[in-house]
């Protein structure tokens, strides 16, 4: 039987700052890994793995500080989805083709968390490390206890390598704590990375229990193991093992997908925004993830507000548009939507979009296709897809708000983009349609913030609230992924289909290709995958399998930097990047290049290699084809 105890350890061992300071978000130097503390006690164990959650859940909410720009949404920068959109900041992250550097566009912390993703992934490799290196001084722990932390430590350490070898590629492989400074690292091709990787998440997959035979919730169990080793199969080009794991997580595991409304119905502001009880509404509230009955959740990441782990994650400002900016304005001129404290003489409980959608100041913002055509499926609008559904409450447009300063004739109507005035002229009322006027899923970015619940507030932002690491309605895409290699498309559609039948859309596909499963990634997964990594790790799959995109392109493994299936979902499904006719920011174009698929390694971690050299990537400065690397892991392993 399912536990329903929630896992809120603290970090015993090094707390892990959520902040903006320097020290959190700067690159380590590689030197630096070595150990602080002996580990000869199972405390000390639990300690260094309390550690490896913490960071692992960093990834989704470092925030608190800084206010905004998680770090999940500066991988969405580099994909189909999304572009960032702060029109007053000249320093937005959009052209990034020119300004994304070994030495630039790392600490900009409002545009983006980047450096985060070298620094303090390698930190999560070092929480690992440490069990690993020191599980054996521990002493009377039973073999099937030790093999269990072995494998969830092998479960944070794949993971941290997984995204290390499809952000940056070829990268440093470290496994062992080392007890003097080291300087001399190599890089390590990511194929031999993959490879070990790989048979360590064998081992996890035989001795992490199943998650009803754990004490807490939120502790890395063996569903989730079995999650990452079907993606590890799959980057090994193993694609009918990735497909037999996957039939085993989905049919012999205990999961299940959602389909029925289910758990504790929030409906958080109805006179302002009614929700229509639905199971994609359900299955995203907070309250919902961690219970017994939600047997979709495979590994979800607690997030509680009153405890030492939990972190105020600021969604709704971030991810929702600038609403109340003066930007958007009425047709007599007057600003379309205003946010009221409780307490002002013009608040009216109908048209609270502060508390009912949050203060949104549009971070970040969905790409056209994103945002519309992506919910288009043989010709038509999937007009029953309940994550598109304003209908049901779970996505908002613009138009959906109302006038609501009584200082205007229009108060009280519907807002609306332009007019038509007494002159037939057409007048745009939305002077930065970048930042203030998109559409945006409201059942996925909506979380309570009792924080912001005072009388005298008009600023909420979003709260603390439970995530998901892993569920089940990504392992059916997965084994859809690895059935389009295989030549098994009516398997694949057969899966696709799955995941649209539970959001009960009205459109199903007759066949699929590997655009239509990147697609319904998109779809169910906002925010919850790592869109840019796993758009690499397609691209580098799609191109060891040689079957073909939409449009009949193959790809070679070792020219993705010129070529790839990112790059084609960049150039065709965003309508930002590299477009002449796309607006700017500050003069400043969107632009991405084809190398981008592989991040520059930080000159910070060049620079403190002092005696050995690091393999820096295509299209950058320092690039040189010459320098060494590891082409096995055991050779990299044994110069530890």
């Amino acid at each position: 039987m399912r536990k329903t105890n929630i896992l809120m350890a603290g970090v015993l061992l090094a707390a892990i700052t959520t902040g903006c300071s320097d020290s959190f978000l700067e690159p380590e130097a590689l030197s630096l890994y070595e150990p602080t503390e002996t580990f000869s006690t199972e405390k000390g164990l639990t300690a260094a793995m309390a550690s490896a959650d913490k960071q692992l859940k960093a990834y989704w909410t470092n925030t608190e500080a800084c206010d905004l720009m998680l770090p999940i949404m500066s991988e969405y920068l580099f994909s189909d989805v999304a572009v960032a959109s702060k029109t007053d900041d000249a320093n937005a992250f959009i052209d990034i083709k020119e300004r994304f550097t070994p030495r630039d566009g790392w600490y900009n912390f409002d545009q983006n968390r980047l450096v985060m993703f070298w620094g303090e992934t390698y930190n999560g490799i070092k929480y690992a490390n440490t069990i690993i290196s020191y599980i054996d001084k521990v002493k009377d722990l039973e073999q099937t206890t030790k093999d269990a932390y072995l494998g969830r430590a092998y479960f944070h350490r794949a993971y941290r390598y997984m995204k290390l070898c499809f952000e940056f590629g070829d990268v440093p492989f470290v496994t062992k704590i080392v007890d003097q400074p080291k300087q001399d690292y190599k890089s390590t091709k990511r194929a031999a990375i993959i490879k070990r990787i790989t048979q360590d998440m064998e081992f996890a997959v035989q001795h992490v229990p199943d998650q009803a035979d754990m004490d807490y919730l939120g502790m890395v169990n063996k569903g989730a193991c079995r999650q990452l080793l079907i993606k590890c199969y799959l980057a090994n080009g193993e694609f009918e093992k990735a497909k037999l794991q996957a039939d085993t997580l989905i049919n012999l595991s205990g999961y299940s997908l959602m389909q029925n409304k289910f758990g504790t119905f929030v409906n958080p502001f109805p006179k302002t925004w009614n929700i229509t009880d639905n199971v994609i509404w359900d299955l995203h509230r907070p309250e919902n993830k961690s219970i017994n009955a939600n047997k979709e959740a495979i590994l979800i990441m607690p997030n509680r507000y009153g405890t030492d782990s939990g972190i105020r994650v600021r969604t709704m400002r971030n991810l929702v548009p600038w609403w109340n900016s003066t930007s958007n304005t009425t047709p007599d001129n007057k600003l379309a939507v205003d946010r009221y404290a409780l307490n002002n003489a013009n608040y009216v409980d109908s048209l609270d979009y502060n508390r009912a959608f949050g203060r949104g100041v549009g971070v970040i913002r969905p790409t056209y296709w994103a945002e519309q055509s992506m919910w288009n499926l043989n010709g038509k609008l999937d007009e029953g897809d309940l994550r598109h559904s304003e209908k049901v409450g779970n996505w908002v447009n613009m138009t959906d708000l109302r006038y609501n300063r009584k200082d205007t004739k229009y108060y009280g109507q519907h807002v609306s983009y332009s007019y038509t005035d007494a002159s037939n002229n057409t007048k745009v009322l939305c002077s930065d349609t970048i930042r203030c006027w998109f559409g945006w899923p409201h059942y996925k970015v909506w979380m309570e913030s009792p924080q912001d619940e005072t009388t005298t507030s008009n600023n909420y932002q979003g709260g603390y609230g439970d995530l998901y690491c892993y569920r089940l309605a990504e392992t059916y895409l997965l084994r859809a992924e690895a059935e389009y290699y295989l030549g098994q498309i009516e398997a694949a559609t057969n899966d696709v289909n799955i995941i649209r039948k539970r959001a009960q859309c009205s459109q199903l596909y007759k066949t699929v290709n590997i655009d239509d499963i990147a697609d319904e990634r998109a779809r169910e997964l906002y925010m919850e995958e790592w869109r840019f990594t796993e758009l690499s790790r397609m691209s580098y799959c799609l191109a060891m399998s040689g079957k073909t995109d939409n449009e009949g392109n193959t790809y070679d493994v070792n020219k993705l930097y010129e070529k790839s299936f990112w790059w084609h979902r960049i150039n065709k499904y965003n309508n930002y990047y590299n477009n002449p006719n796309a607006p700017t920011i500050k003069g400043r174009k969107y632009t991405m290049g084809a190398h981008n698929i592989n991040w520059p390694i930080p000159q910070d971690a060049i620079d403190a290699n002092r005696l050995g050299k690091l393999h820096q990537n295509y299209g950058y400065d320092g690039y040189d084809e010459s320098i060494e690397e590891w082409d096995n892991w055991e050779d990299a392993v044994n110069n530890e």
